[in-house]
């Protein structure tokens, strides 16, 4: 739907990461003034260059709006925005409970400065209550009350990095208000960038169906991993039965197994979801037994890396083991909850000498590893390890030259070679 007032807004994106940049892009580019407030320093100072720091975002689409999208530290350059649109993180402690400081510390500072009549919502992905229960309580220390003073509402991203054919244009952008009042005016700002919107009754409403989505993609990712491990002992090729299910043409949905799931969003979601629902009494197990599953996989995997250095007379200890990909996905950069992490954690209390290549990544800083070039990393390796394999991946030449290889993304499958050992 289209907006149908023509008058250009001030828009303001609260966090100018993964989903803010992209967010607060796609509305200077259809000619409204947006105003981007991001903590971090660098970011902003790459903004107002120009220059880019996501892969999904080119500096020219950046240049090409630099008359209409700055970006600051100060929540009070947002007392002109019509409305502000909160990206922040939300991710989980150490003890895996959900993690609001991030949006704690948004709502706070824009309380100092909200004014009346502005419209807030919230992207971020969260548990049912979080825009009530936490966000309008921060927001209303401002003296205005939502619903009559200042317009509220959420509507969850659906960002899903490296993909260019779902765009936030094309996709559906599910709107929730407050009110009927706050869920109009929420409507008309998205309907600007969106060319489908899906209002529904509640920001709760809504808030649960962003936990939906990716706690179905969680449960059956933590079904075909489960499956992969059980093939593993009983010597079946998990990727020929999954290529013969996915033959019917209903009833049936393809998840491959990996390595475990990384990203902002589908390690962190259900524990979301089962957090809330123990506060009803009702724990979540289902959903709960799927996230347990998903975060064995690394110790999965590295034990399968032993297994295939033991059938070559070989320790872990001591191997120089390559592992190719250390992002959580192809083609992006992210490391968010990467299971290649892990996975080389691991193995390095394990004794292993690690390498890795990344051309999405180019160091990890905590390790102090660079990335090498792929001939350099296979140089001398004992094991290479395909944890992410990336569009640009040379596959072939991967099974050619290293000794050993293990691959937990099925990319070899029409490969066949005696020193290749999948998931």
């Amino acid at each position: 739907m289209k907006s149908a007032i023509d008058r250009p807004l001030t828009v303001a994106v609260v966090g100018l990461g993964y989903v803010g940049l992209p967010l607060a892009l796609a509305f200077a580019e259809e000619g409204h003034d947006v105003i981007g407030i991001e903590p971090d320093q660098r970011r902003v100072a790459a903004v107002q260059r120009g220059e880019s720091y996501i892969e999904d975002v080119l500096p020219a689409r950046l240049e090409a709006v630099a008359g209409r999208l700055s970006a600051s530290t100060r929540y009070a350059d947002l007392e002109r925005a019509d409305a502000i649109l909160i990206a922040v993180p939300t991710p989980l402690t150490r003890n895996r409970e959900p993690d609001l400081g991030p949006l704690v510390s948004a709502g706070t500072s824009l309380a100092g400065v909200l004014c009346k009549g502005q419209l807030v919502v919230l992207e971020s992905t969260t548990y049912p209550g979080t825009t009530r229960e936490r966000l309008m309580p921060l927001l209303e220390e401002s003296g205005l009350a939502a619903g009559r003073d200042f317009h509220l509402a959420y509507s969850p991203e659906r960002v899903d990095p490296g993909r260019t054919d779902h765009t936030l244009r094309s996709t559906a952008k599910i709107v929730a208000g407050l009110t009927p009042a706050c869920l109009d005016r929420a409507m008309d700002v998205y309907g600007r960038v969106c060319d489908h919107l899906v209002p529904v009754s509640g920001p709760d409403s809504a808030e649960l169906a962003k936990l939906l989505e990716n706690v179905f993609r969680s449960v059956n990712i933590a079904l075909v991993n489960e499956l992969a491990m059980l093939c593993d002992r009983m010597g079946i090729d998990v990727w020929e039965v999954i290529d013969a299910a996915a033959s019917k043409p209903y009833g049936f949905m393809r998840f491959d197994p990996g390595p475990g799931m990384g990203g902002h969003c589908l390690p962190v979601d259900p524990f979301y979801l089962s957090w809330k629902a123990r506060e009803y009494g009702l724990p979540t197990e289902f959903v709960e037994l799927a996230g347990e599953v998903n975060q064995r996989m690394p110790e999965f995997c590295v034990e399968r890396i032993s297994r295939a250095l033991n059938d070559q007379r070989k320790a872990v200890n001591g191997s120089r083991v390559a592992i190719l990909g250390i992002s959580y996905k192809p083609g992006v950069g992210d490391l968010r909850e990467s299971p290649a992490l892990k996975i080389m954690r691991l193995l390095g209390e394990l004794g292993a000498v690690l390498v890795y290549h990344d051309d999405y990544a180019p160091a990890l800083k905590e390790q102090d590893l660079r990335s090498m070039p792929l001939a350099e990393a296979l140089d001398g390796a004992d094991v290479a390890v395909i944890v992410t394999a990336h569009p640009d991946l040379d596959i072939e030449r991967v099974v050619a030259e290293a000794p050993l290889v293990v691959d937990f993304r099925g990319v070899t499958r029409r490969i066949d070679a005696p020193n290749l050992v999948r998931l």
